[in-house]
Protein backbone atom coordinates (compact mmCIF):
# COMPACT_ATOMS: atom_id res chain seq x y z
CA UNK A 1 0.00 0.00 0.00
CA UNK A 2 1.60 3.53 -0.55
CA UNK A 3 0.18 6.54 0.95
CA UNK A 4 -1.77 7.52 -2.09
CA UNK A 5 -4.06 4.05 -2.37
CA UNK A 6 -7.36 4.70 -2.31
CA UNK A 7 -8.99 3.50 1.77
CA UNK A 8 -9.72 0.32 2.37
CA UNK A 9 -13.36 -1.07 1.39
CA UNK A 10 -15.42 -0.40 4.60
CA UNK A 11 -17.22 -3.27 6.47
CA UNK A 12 -20.71 -3.62 5.83
CA UNK A 13 -22.97 -1.72 8.51
CA UNK A 14 -23.68 -4.86 10.76
CA UNK A 15 -20.17 -5.23 11.55
CA UNK A 16 -18.97 -1.94 11.68
CA UNK A 17 -16.78 -1.42 14.64
CA UNK A 18 -15.40 1.51 16.59
CA UNK A 19 -13.18 4.07 14.96
CA UNK A 20 -9.69 3.24 15.26
CA UNK A 21 -6.90 4.22 17.61
CA UNK A 22 -3.86 5.96 15.89
CA UNK A 23 -2.31 2.63 16.88
CA UNK A 24 -5.02 0.26 15.48
CA UNK A 25 -4.57 2.45 12.39
CA UNK A 26 -0.75 2.14 12.58
CA UNK A 27 -0.79 -1.33 12.71
CA UNK A 28 -3.27 -1.80 9.72
CA UNK A 29 -1.32 0.32 7.31
CA UNK A 30 2.07 -1.44 8.25
CA UNK A 31 0.30 -5.45 8.50
CA UNK A 32 -1.20 -3.99 4.22
CA UNK A 33 2.74 -2.73 3.75
CA UNK A 34 4.61 -5.63 4.64
CA UNK A 35 1.79 -8.19 3.36
CA UNK A 36 1.73 -6.87 -0.05
CA UNK A 37 5.74 -6.47 0.07
CA UNK A 38 6.08 -2.41 -0.23
CA UNK A 39 7.92 -3.12 2.78
CA UNK A 40 9.67 -5.94 1.33
CA UNK A 41 11.29 -9.55 3.36
CA UNK A 42 14.83 -8.38 4.75
CA UNK A 43 14.22 -4.61 4.84
CA UNK A 44 15.45 -2.43 7.36
CA UNK A 45 13.19 0.20 8.88
CA UNK A 46 13.03 2.32 12.11
CA UNK A 47 10.16 3.68 14.00
CA UNK A 48 11.07 7.09 13.01
CA UNK A 49 11.25 6.29 9.40
CA UNK A 50 7.48 4.58 9.47
CA UNK A 51 6.23 7.03 11.42
CA UNK A 52 6.94 9.73 8.84
CA UNK A 53 5.78 7.54 6.03
CA UNK A 54 2.63 6.99 8.07
CA UNK A 55 1.81 10.55 9.55
CA UNK A 56 1.49 8.64 12.87
CA UNK A 57 3.68 9.46 16.33
CA UNK A 58 6.65 6.92 17.24
CA UNK A 59 4.39 5.89 20.35
CA UNK A 60 1.39 4.32 18.11
CA UNK A 61 4.10 3.03 15.56
CA UNK A 62 5.93 1.11 18.40
CA UNK A 63 2.82 -0.35 19.74
CA UNK A 64 2.11 -1.69 16.56
CA UNK A 65 4.95 -2.99 15.63
CA UNK A 66 5.15 -4.70 18.79
CA UNK A 67 1.75 -6.66 17.82
CA UNK A 68 3.92 -7.22 14.40
CA UNK A 69 6.46 -8.86 15.97
CA UNK A 70 3.88 -11.28 17.53
CA UNK A 71 2.25 -11.93 14.56
CA UNK A 72 5.45 -13.34 13.07
CA UNK A 73 5.74 -10.30 10.83
CA UNK A 74 8.56 -8.35 11.91
CA UNK A 75 12.06 -8.44 14.01
CA UNK A 76 12.63 -5.41 16.74
CA UNK A 77 16.69 -5.03 17.17
CA UNK A 78 16.75 -3.21 20.37
CA UNK A 79 18.95 -0.03 19.09
CA UNK A 80 19.33 -1.45 15.86
CA UNK A 81 16.38 -0.57 14.43
CA UNK A 82 12.87 -3.42 12.76
CA UNK A 83 13.66 -5.94 10.49
CA UNK A 84 10.98 -7.39 8.26
CA UNK A 85 11.07 -11.18 8.65
CA UNK A 86 11.72 -13.14 5.49
CA UNK A 87 8.99 -15.67 3.71
CA UNK A 88 9.71 -18.70 5.27
CA UNK A 89 7.97 -21.81 3.09
CA UNK A 90 7.99 -24.43 7.02
CA UNK A 91 6.44 -21.82 8.70
CA UNK A 92 3.67 -21.50 6.43
CA UNK A 93 3.19 -25.07 6.45
CA UNK A 94 3.09 -25.28 10.19
CA UNK A 95 0.34 -21.75 10.37
CA UNK A 96 -2.01 -23.72 8.23
CA UNK A 97 -1.23 -26.63 10.14
CA UNK A 98 -2.41 -24.44 13.16
CA UNK A 99 -5.29 -22.12 11.12
CA UNK A 100 -6.70 -25.53 10.12
CA UNK A 101 -7.95 -26.92 13.17
CA UNK A 102 -8.61 -23.16 14.57
CA UNK A 103 -10.30 -21.56 11.53
CA UNK A 104 -12.56 -25.15 11.90
CA UNK A 105 -13.99 -24.11 15.17
CA UNK A 106 -14.27 -20.82 14.28
CA UNK A 107 -16.50 -21.48 11.16
CA UNK A 108 -18.10 -23.68 12.99
CA UNK A 109 -19.00 -21.87 16.11
CA UNK A 110 -20.13 -18.61 13.74
CA UNK A 111 -22.65 -20.73 11.85
CA UNK A 112 -23.90 -21.85 15.16
CA UNK A 113 -23.92 -18.32 17.10
CA UNK A 114 -24.08 -15.28 14.36
CA UNK A 115 -26.84 -13.10 14.73
CA UNK A 116 -29.16 -12.74 11.52
CA UNK A 117 -27.69 -9.10 10.89
CA UNK A 118 -24.17 -10.73 10.74
CA UNK A 119 -25.18 -13.41 8.98
CA UNK A 120 -26.09 -11.34 6.52
CA UNK A 121 -22.75 -8.92 6.31
CA UNK A 122 -20.52 -11.86 6.39
CA UNK A 123 -22.42 -12.72 2.91
CA UNK A 124 -22.06 -8.84 1.92
CA UNK A 125 -18.48 -9.54 2.35
CA UNK A 126 -18.46 -12.53 0.13
CA UNK A 127 -20.29 -10.61 -2.92
CA UNK A 128 -17.32 -7.86 -2.62
CA UNK A 129 -14.85 -10.86 -2.54
CA UNK A 130 -16.53 -11.81 -5.29
CA UNK A 131 -16.32 -8.72 -7.11
CA UNK A 132 -12.55 -8.45 -6.18
CA UNK A 133 -11.92 -11.44 -8.27
CA UNK A 134 -13.53 -10.73 -10.96
CA UNK A 135 -11.47 -7.50 -11.21
CA UNK A 136 -8.41 -9.09 -10.05
CA UNK A 137 -7.97 -6.56 -7.59
CA UNK A 138 -5.44 -8.43 -5.65
CA UNK A 139 -5.33 -6.30 -2.43
CA UNK A 140 -8.65 -5.28 -2.49
CA UNK A 141 -9.68 -9.12 -1.98
CA UNK A 142 -7.01 -9.31 0.84
CA UNK A 143 -7.84 -6.21 2.77
CA UNK A 144 -11.60 -8.15 2.31
CA UNK A 145 -10.18 -11.45 3.21
CA UNK A 146 -9.05 -9.72 6.64
CA UNK A 147 -12.65 -7.83 7.41
CA UNK A 148 -14.33 -11.69 6.77
CA UNK A 149 -12.02 -13.10 9.29
CA UNK A 150 -12.77 -10.46 11.96
CA UNK A 151 -16.56 -11.13 10.62
CA UNK A 152 -15.71 -14.31 11.18
CA UNK A 153 -14.31 -14.30 14.89
CA UNK A 154 -16.81 -11.96 16.18
CA UNK A 155 -19.57 -13.72 15.06
CA UNK A 156 -18.31 -17.27 16.66
CA UNK A 157 -17.83 -15.38 20.16
CA UNK A 158 -14.85 -17.57 21.05
CA UNK A 159 -12.43 -14.68 21.80
CA UNK A 160 -9.56 -17.27 22.97
CA UNK A 161 -9.81 -18.80 19.67
CA UNK A 162 -10.22 -15.38 17.87
CA UNK A 163 -7.37 -13.89 19.56
CA UNK A 164 -4.86 -16.97 18.76
CA UNK A 165 -5.88 -17.72 14.83
CA UNK A 166 -5.77 -13.37 14.28
CA UNK A 167 -1.55 -13.99 14.74
CA UNK A 168 -1.39 -15.93 11.80
CA UNK A 169 -3.42 -14.52 9.15
CA UNK A 170 -1.44 -12.27 8.05
CA UNK A 171 1.32 -14.44 7.43
CA UNK A 172 -0.58 -16.92 5.12
CA UNK A 173 -1.84 -13.76 3.19
CA UNK A 174 1.71 -12.30 2.38
CA UNK A 175 3.27 -15.91 1.86
CA UNK A 176 0.29 -15.96 -1.20
CA UNK A 177 0.58 -12.41 -2.37
CA UNK A 178 4.17 -13.44 -2.78
CA UNK A 179 3.97 -16.59 -4.85
CA UNK A 180 0.38 -16.18 -6.78
CA UNK A 181 1.08 -16.18 -10.10
CA UNK A 182 -2.38 -16.46 -11.97
CA UNK A 183 -5.79 -15.21 -12.20
CA UNK A 184 -6.85 -18.74 -11.35
CA UNK A 185 -5.26 -19.14 -8.59
CA UNK A 186 -7.72 -15.68 -6.85
CA UNK A 187 -10.90 -17.15 -8.21
CA UNK A 188 -10.34 -20.46 -7.01
CA UNK A 189 -9.15 -18.86 -3.41
CA UNK A 190 -12.18 -16.24 -3.81
CA UNK A 191 -14.36 -19.27 -5.08
CA UNK A 192 -13.63 -20.98 -1.23
CA UNK A 193 -13.94 -18.19 1.30
CA UNK A 194 -17.36 -17.72 -0.14
CA UNK A 195 -17.92 -21.25 0.47
CA UNK A 196 -17.21 -20.82 4.20
CA UNK A 197 -19.17 -17.47 3.76
CA UNK A 198 -22.30 -19.28 2.25
CA UNK A 199 -22.17 -21.83 4.82
CA UNK A 200 -21.93 -19.53 7.92
CA UNK A 201 -24.70 -17.52 5.82
CA UNK A 202 -27.23 -20.37 5.91
CA UNK A 203 -26.27 -21.26 9.57
CA UNK A 204 -24.98 -25.26 8.85
CA UNK A 205 -21.69 -25.46 10.94
CA UNK A 206 -21.04 -28.74 9.33
CA UNK A 207 -20.83 -27.56 5.97
CA UNK A 208 -18.93 -24.59 7.31
CA UNK A 209 -16.11 -26.64 8.92
CA UNK A 210 -16.16 -28.99 5.47
CA UNK A 211 -15.62 -25.67 3.69
CA UNK A 212 -13.09 -24.08 5.54
CA UNK A 213 -11.03 -27.31 5.80
CA UNK A 214 -11.14 -27.64 2.12
CA UNK A 215 -10.10 -23.93 1.85
CA UNK A 216 -7.07 -24.76 4.04
CA UNK A 217 -5.96 -27.73 2.12
CA UNK A 218 -6.22 -25.79 -1.07
CA UNK A 219 -3.69 -23.36 0.52
CA UNK A 220 -1.27 -26.53 1.72
CA UNK A 221 -1.40 -27.87 -1.72
CA UNK A 222 -0.44 -24.09 -3.16
CA UNK A 223 2.54 -23.78 -0.85
CA UNK A 224 3.89 -27.19 -1.56
CA UNK A 225 3.29 -26.17 -5.40
CA UNK A 226 6.12 -23.60 -4.88
CA UNK A 227 8.74 -25.92 -3.98
CA UNK A 228 10.19 -28.91 -6.26
CA UNK A 229 10.61 -31.15 -3.29
CA UNK A 230 8.51 -31.64 -0.40
CA UNK A 231 10.46 -34.63 1.38
CA UNK A 232 11.79 -32.15 4.42
CA UNK A 233 8.15 -30.93 5.07
CA UNK A 234 5.72 -34.03 4.75
CA UNK A 235 6.21 -34.37 8.71
CA UNK A 236 5.01 -30.82 9.00
CA UNK A 237 1.62 -31.53 8.09
CA UNK A 238 0.05 -34.68 6.78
Amino acid sequence: MTLSDPKPPSPPAALSWAAPTLTEEAYRRLEEMIVTLDLAPGSVVSEAILGRMLGIGTTPVREALQRLAREHLVQVLPRRGVVVTAIDLRQQMQVLETRRELDRLIARAAAHRARPAERAAIAALAAQMAEAGQAGDQRGFLRLDGLLNQALAEAARNPVAAAAVASLHAVSRRFWFFHHRAEEELATTVALHAEVAAAVGRGDPAAAAEASDRLIGQMIDFARATVSTLDPLDSVVA
